[in-house]
């Protein structure tokens, strides 16, 4: 079985299985075990795996798999049961050489946006299969009490953007402006929430996470009012695989606002750009300051985490060297 030296949800040394923290916050005060009875790297367990995806309506390219807690144990659910959590093993697609880092890379992603910068996330941490391979899992947001609360509706859906004919990346055109427009749109409260989403935007920048599409952020509808979901499927892609964007959505961050020398020169966007940006959604120009002044440097917290995290050492090397050529990026002085 494997060895646990640092909890699995908030990667706080010192713990062989959920922190009482982790317990609270994830498992609303309920002891679970971080091993699962299934090994996503079994043929035969796939099947049954898929199975329940089956019966998902979240959508997405990675598999994803409901769950639930029962009597201390996360398993998967049965057809009819109202599932809690959602399940995220290494892809099965086996053409990605690093693809068994993935849910690790996510975890620790999620982690620092909400330890080291205020982003609020989905619930999340690490469960581990028979096989001893990291299983990423997260709390749904959208059930409390086991009970379907509220709806949730991604920005593809929100701005009636679907698939035409065989165009199956229709979820990374626009820009994240498009985004700003629908949240002072929809919500009434938007001017906090518009904050928030400022900082994932810039967050995911930083973070090299270049897959942030429309359908990775979120409106809540919880009885006829909307409010911006937590943030979800935060990865550093680029340790993967790059994709030659350093942004998710083809447009950018938005037509209307003019690019800085450095962003025309050498096609990366600086601290220049983010500020046009804040202006552009309406930002006030003090409350985009603070949250730039955040990423001008990387706090030793997000050092920190990077090496408690469950990825390999070459991983986290790989990691740390992104994320600083990504600072370097975003410091530039503009002429």
């Amino acid at each position: 079985m494997k060895t646990i030296e640092v909890c699995p949800s908030t990667l706080r040394p010192g713990f062989s299985t959920y922190s009482p923290q982790a317990v609270k916050d994830l498992f609303d005060g309920v002891a679970v075990s971080p091993f699962i009875d299934i090994d996503f790297e079994n043929e035969r367990d796939q099947q049954q795996a898929m199975e329940n995806m089956n019966n998902m309506s979240i959508s997405g390219a990675q598999e994803k798999f409901s769950a639930i807690i029962d009597d201390g144990k996360i398993r998967l659910t049965h057809k009819g049961e109202q599932a809690t959590y959602i399940l995220k093993p290494a892809p099965f697609n086996l053409s990605l050489s690093t693809r068994k880092q993935i849910p690790a890379n996510e975890h620790l992603t999620m982690q620092i946006a909400s330890q080291v910068y205020g982003i609020r996330t989905a619930c999340n941490g690490l469960c581990f299969s028979s096989s001893g391979q990291p299983v990423y899992i997260t709390k749904r947001f959208d059930v409390i009490n086991g009970v379907k609360e509220s709806s949730q509706e991604d920005f593809a859906t929100v701005l009636q953007m679907t698939e035409e004919g065989s165009d199956s990346n229709f979820k990374y055109h626009g820009n994240y402006a498009q985004i700003a427009d629908a949240i002072r749109q929809f919500v009434p409260a938007w001017m906090p929430q518009m904050e928030q989403f400022f900082r994932m935007v810039v967050f995911d920048y930083l973070f090299a996470n270049e897959d942030a599409h429309m359908k990775n952020f979120s409106l809540i509808n919880r009885n006829g009012e909307y409010f911006l979901a937590p943030a979800y499927d935060l990865i550093n892609t680029c340790i993967h695989i790059q994709s030659g964007s350093d942004l998710g959505l083809m447009d950018g961050l938005s037509p209307d606002i003019e690019k800085s020398d450095v962003y025309d020169r050498t096609l990366h966007p600086c601290r220049l750009d983010f500020e046009r940006f804040a202006e552009r959604i309406g930002l006030p120009k003090k409350r985009a300051a603070s949250v730039l002044d955040m990423f001008m440097e990387i706090p030793q917290e997000t050092y920190a985490l990077i090496d408690h995290s469950f990825l390999n050492d070459k991983m986290k090397r790989t990691y740390k060297r992104v994320i600083e050529e990504r600072k370097t990026r975003f410091i530039r002085q503009s002429e």
